[in-house]
């Protein structure tokens, strides 16, 4: 193999519901494709959600749901493909923890995961109140070791 060639196995990708992560996961697969890796999609929880969770002000059954479903869309959208993917879920923000930011866990997900290419989704222009993955965009494209497309 040429020293130059550039080779992927691992595709990482965060999502979290929004229309950017759907972007972003049809980018992944795409990469995927192009060079038969298979694509991780990370489901991260924002700090809104896990504190209402921890409040008992967002139903954690309901938050589950939402993210099955939307982790079933991008099953169908990878088998479509023919894209092998695995997924998870984690929050992108600890009470407890104050190092615990949506970009060093998409990172640590990345390390675990042996992905050697990211696709994360960039801010959207429209939305006054970025959601967890828009604010994790500028942190992974500066800290990550790994390529990182931006869409």
């Amino acid at each position: 193999m040429n020293a130059r060639e550039f080779t992927v196995d691992m595709v990482l990708t965060p999502v979290d519901g929004t229309e950017e992560a759907a972007t972003a996961v049809e980018y992944a697969i795409a990469v995927a494709d192009r060079y038969d890796a298979s694509v991780h999609a990370l489901y991260v929880l924002g700090r809104e959600t896990v504190l209402g969770i921890d409040n008992g002000e967002v139903d954690e059954r309901q938050v589950a749901t939402e993210a099955r479903e939307f982790l079933g869309d991008v099953e169908t959208v990878a088998t479509d493909a023919h894209v092998p993917l695995s997924t998870s879920m984690t929050q992108g923000f600890s009470p407890m923890r104050k190092t615990r930011h949506p970009g060093s866990v998409v990172l640590d997900a990345a390390e675990a995961a042996g992905a050697d290419f990211i696709v994360v989704p960039r801010e959207s222009a429209s939305d006054a109140s970025p959601e967890v993955l828009e604010r994790a965009a500028e942190y992974v494209l500066a800290y990550a070791s790994q390529p990182v497309l931006s869409v």
